[in-house]
């Protein structure tokens, strides 16, 4: 079973802080790119997976999206996003990604932001997103990247040439990691980035795009706290489609 920190308290606190929960896709750096690797929605039937406070659902039938479920191992995080839905096109499920088992060939669309890399089977999970696909359906994703997945620890070095470095502990040695982000205990599953594209080609999905994202110069010249993260990718964004 999926652990379900975010119905921890101190955890789903300090997680409503931060920017992306407050000012939603908007305040998700990652977003523009996201956004760009999607289909069309109008008159799709679209599945979020790790829905979170719903934010990608309402965004969905905002452009024209004849269906949109959103699922979520979270309470806290349904009841919030059930509040601030107002449209009978988006429908939510409280379920466990490890053992959900969604219709088969009822969606254009399967997205989900961030929630993978939580998932212990998630051959099994795509296997599942994949049978859901209509024949031609996409999958668009992101989850941590593997290096910030794997780190030693949470400060930087500096190489024998004076540049900086991001230390990871491991990254060929894939499984359970647990981190203090947020709250101490939280699980999270590394996996290298040749593996995720192994599960994906193992589910039968086509690769159309992958993205090792890190803020643009742009991005970064804006928001200049950004610029140390420039030195490695932050998230992974992938694109594929059921072939």
């Amino acid at each position: 079973m999926t652990q379900n920190i975010y119905d921890d308290e101190t955890f789903f606190a300090g997680y409503s802080r931060l920017p992306r929960s407050i000012h939603g896709l908007d305040g998700a750096p990652e977003w523009p790119v996201l956004r760009g690797m999607l289909p069309q929605l109008a008159g799709r039937k679209v599945l979020d997976l790790g829905c979170g406070f719903g934010w990608f659902c309402r965004f969905a039938a905002g452009e024209g999206a004849a269906s949109v479920l959103g699922v979520d191992v979270s309470e806290k995080m349904l009841e919030r996003a059930q509040r601030e839905t107002d449209d009978s096109r988006v429908s939510y499920e409280r379920a466990d990604l490890e053992r959900y088992t969604p219709p088969a060939d009822a969606f254009d669309l399967a997205y989900s932001s961030l929630a993978f890399h939580y998932i212990e089977d998630l051959a099994g999970l795509f296997g599942q997103v994949h049978a859901a696909l209509k024949p031609g359906g996409a999958l668009v994703c992101s989850v941590e990247h593997p290096i910030m997945t794997a780190p030693t620890r949470q400060e930087w070095l500096t190489d024998a040439d004076g540049r900086a470095a991001w230390p990871v502990n491991g990254y060929l040695d894939e499984g359970r990691r647990v981190s203090n982000w947020l709250t101490e205990g939280v699980v999270k599953r590394h996996r290298a980035v040749a593996t995720h594209l192994d599960l994906l080609l193992g589910a039968g999905f086509r690769l159309d795009r992958l993205v090792e994202w890190a803020p643009s110069p742009e991005q970064v010249t804006a928001e200049p706290a950004w610029t140390r993260e420039r030195e490695r990718p932050f998230f992974l964004l992938i694109a594929a489609a059921r072939s």
